[in-house]
């Protein structure tokens, strides 16, 4: 009961204090809403092509919004020694990095049905497979939100988590078949998408909307699940290596 009680409250205070103010609310809408415009201007087209585009949006929504904001809460509260009172507390360390994540994964799946929320005025989103959508939206909001931790616990200024967040966004965007597919790629940069976890993300949402999709969902879960289990791990390593003296 303590432990759940600890949970709560750093999950709590850290809604509070980041998650809820009124900029990251505002943010979490307009930023899906300027990427899709951004991508019917420069390709003009129309909202005809919502159902095709709309993975590789809700995809990029979850990325930011996750990786950018534990950029601030883990990296701000360690410069700011707040951390490591947390550390103090009487609960294991992976259940207090999960508390502390656990805002940035439920910041990331609100922003990610944000353009599908959009989209079902425009286009008609039958058949949707909600068994594959919900599940694929969580384990990439979770995968996004442990590649955010690793990078925010391997440097020390917000401003460094913010860089080195940037390798490996940008890139993604470019590799993972957001907007157009892997196979269209230079050969020698097709085998790079498949190093990404949001490459198998947004499979499965292409497979939620009925459209064509490079592997099965059963690939596409079991990997993502190992990219979850993977930066979480390191990301612990890292914290009892270079905070925990």
């Amino acid at each position: 009961m303590r432990q759940a009680i600890a949970f709560w409250n750093i999950l709590l205070k850290d809604m509070r204090a980041y998650y809820l103010k009124p900029p990251n609310v505002s943010w979490g809408i307009l930023f899906p809403l300027a990427w899709t415009a951004m991508f019917f201007i420069k390709s003009g087209s129309g909202p005809e092509r919502w159902r095709e585009v709309l993975p590789g949006v809700a995809a990029i929504s979850i990325l930011f919004g996750t990786t950018s904001m534990l950029a601030v809460t883990v990296t701000f509260e360690k410069k700011g020694r707040s951390f490591e009172r947390l550390l103090l507390a009487p609960i294991s360390l992976e259940l207090l990095m999960f508390a502390k994540t656990a805002g940035a994964i439920l910041f990331g799946v609100a922003n990610a049905f944000v353009p599908f929320a959009i989209a079902a005025f425009f286009v008609d989103l039958v058949p949707f497979a909600w068994g594959t959508a919900l599940p694929a939206v969580l384990l990439l909001a979770v995968s996004s939100t442990f590649l955010g931790l690793f990078i925010a616990v391997s440097v020390s200024e917000v401003f460094e988590a913010q860089t080195f967040s940037n390798f490996f966004r940008f890139p993604m965007i470019f590799l993972c078949g957001l907007f157009f597919p892997i196979a269209h790629l230079p050969w020698f940069l097709q085998p790079l998408a498949y190093l990404f976890p949001l490459t198998y993300g947004v499979d499965l949402l292409r497979h939620s909307l009925q459209l064509p999709a490079m592997l099965s969902p059963a690939v596409d879960f079991g990997v993502l699940g190992l990219f979850c289990w993977a930066l979480f791990a390191f990301s612990l390593r890292n914290v009892r290596r270079r905070w925990i003296l």
